[in-house]
């Protein structure tokens, strides 16, 4: 109490609360309730009871927490005077369920793209044999990484119990650089890597199945060949739209706030209603990822169609009994 009555000032101004919450409330809602959905729909479908659905699992289980903190993510660059114990709660947290959101997904593309490249040595695959240490890998280095201001690296005013709170003030300059261009920007980069990689090994093995079948059929191309062209092209439509709709305006966001802390102005150089825009959007998109995947998957959302399918039908015998 003391805190806020010394310095009340420094409290963010109700114009931004009120725009944090008007653009973090819809995108949680609907981060929280798909994820709920698609665990839902794989924990009772037994056959999904297997390796890959188990990383899928903890990734979604990342997002749905990313969801929860995604308030709070943009209110970092707010200054506020608090307790500095209050202050490392508020940013350690909701970095490292991001952090871990990240491995997670790492983890998921890196599973599937050992199983795609290496269909034969998939059995003896350190992650699919060890599951319960792979999931350790990727929870454990996210929280100590993003503990370790709470450690001594972090920017506290000396015999202060109270100061400004931002993530000026708790994350320094070299642990920033060293998240954005150790951790964040590599695990990007390795998913995209991994992602075209399994395109190119999927349209070599496309072509190689076309060539056996036009040396059976003919010269000819089939109906069946058209068929398979139009999904890979589909796939690649979705893939890039993906990249194009999730990434990029994460992408743009990291920049934006290096290039800030590059100037040398914190976050004085940009309007703290851009940031919280920017913030929103980028954070936000990356969180909908895992969403687009479990959707896709129509084994995952099988439950869910079949309550849908049995709600949909009582309502029409109950409507057709009421007017019959």
């Amino acid at each position: 109490m003391a805190c806020s009555q010394a310095n009340y000032s420094n409290q963010p101004s109700s114009t931004e609360i009120n725009l944090i919450i008007r653009l973090t409330s819809p995108l949680s809602t609907v981060i929280i309730l798909a994820n709920l959905l698609i665990i839902i729909g794989i924990i009772y479908n037994r056959k999904l009871h297997n390796t890959p659905n188990y990383f899928f699992l903890s990734l979604l289980f990342a997002d749905l927490c990313t969801g929860l903190a995604l308030p709070f993510i943009p209110s970092m660059s707010l200054e506020r005077y608090m307790k500095f114990s209050n202050c490392l709660v508020l940013h350690i947290v909701p970095n490292f369920l991001f952090l871990s959101f990240l491995f997670n997904l790492v983890m998921v593309h890196y599973e599937r793209y050992f199983c795609i490249v290496h269909p034969l040595q998939y059995s003896n695959f350190w992650v699919h044999r060890y599951v319960p240490l792979a999931l350790l890998i990727v929870w454990i280095p996210p929280l100590l990484f993003a503990s370790l201001p709470a450690f001594g690296w972090n920017k506290r005013s000396q015999n202060q119990s109270c100061q400004d709170c931002s993530y000026k003030y708790v994350f320094p300059r070299e642990f920033i650089y060293l998240e954005v261009y150790g951790l964040l920007i590599p695990a990007i980069l390795a998913i995209i890597f991994m992602t075209v990689r399994v395109l190119w090994i999927t349209r070599s093995q496309m072509k190689d199945i076309c060539k056996l079948h036009r040396s059976v059929q003919g010269d000819v191309p089939s109906d069946k060949e058209h068929r398979m062209n139009m999904r890979y092209a589909k796939c690649v439509a979705v893939v890039s739209l993906t990249f194009m709709v999730c990434w990029v305006p994460y992408i743009v966001y990291a920049n934006v706030s290096i290039t800030a802390l590059w100037q040398d102005k914190g976050e004085s150089s940009m309007e703290p209603k851009t940031h919280i825009i920017l913030s929103c959007t980028g954070i936000g998109s990356m969180a909908v990822i895992p969403v687009v995947l479990g959707f896709g998957n129509r084994q995952y959302t099988k439950p869910i169609r079949k309550g849908l399918r049995k709600l949909w039908d009582s309502c029409r015998k109950g409507m057709t009994q009421r007017f019959y």
